[in-house]
């Protein structure tokens, strides 16, 4: 599976945008919130680790902060924040990852469309899918659906109306798979680094 990052536009996002170019501190508190999760269980998925998706998320509205007297400028404010939030996830990752192959595939993944909203996972390579893979496989059918519906760009209130499920209850299936997966994710790489350098040590 390819993790995406859909991002759905709020309702009187204009009228936040106008605010927030006024200075209107309310207006970008509301804006926050609106589009904190969306793209910090994006980056929590590439990263694997909830405090840089959360370091990552306030560095992006910062920067919405102090450019938001041009926020009048950007057309499609989606694709904007999306563009901001792959930026800066790949300013993180070249400070913390060593390995410059996982590096350059993240370059090369993210490079091939400035304005779209959907991006390919930017550590699709096949060690990492795998793992994403069977992350996903072994979530429980209540989240494990939430999560694929999600990851096609559904609405939170459709897959809601489909699954018969409450609003609030499909967020937190999203929530949870998120984090067991990133938690997978995570740890199996751990082992991974664990098994090569047991290996290192027996030679």
């Amino acid at each position: 599976m390819i993790i995406t990052l859909a991002i759905s536009s709020v309702h009187n996002e204009r009228e936040l945008l106008i605010k927030v170019g006024e200075g209107d501190e309310k207006a970008f508190a509301s804006l926050f919130y609106a589009y904190h999760n969306q793209i910090a269980e994006y980056v929590m998925l590439l990263t694997a680790s909830t405090e840089m998706a959360e370091e990552i998320v306030q560095d992006v509205f910062v920067k919405i902060w102090q450019n938001k007297r041009k926020l009048h400028e950007v057309e499609k404010f989606t694709s904007y924040l999306f563009i901001l939030t792959r930026n800066y996830t790949l300013n993180s990752i070249r400070k913390n990852v060593s390995d410059q192959k996982k590096q350059d595939a993240y370059t090369l993944s993210v490079v091939s469309d400035e304005t779209s909203e959907v991006i390919d996972d930017p550590l699709s390579n096949p060690e990492y899918q795998n793992l994403v893979e069977r992350a996903i496989a072994q979530l429980p059918p209540s989240q494990h659906r939430v999560f694929v519906l999600k990851q096609e760009g559904r609405k939170t209130a459709d897959i809601a109306k489909e699954l018969g499920l409450s609003a609030e209850s499909v967020k937190k299936y999203q929530q949870w798979a998120i984090k067991s997966v990133a938690e997978f994710v995570r740890t199996h790489k751990e082992l991974s680094a664990i098994f090569i350098a047991i290996t290192l040590i027996g030679k």
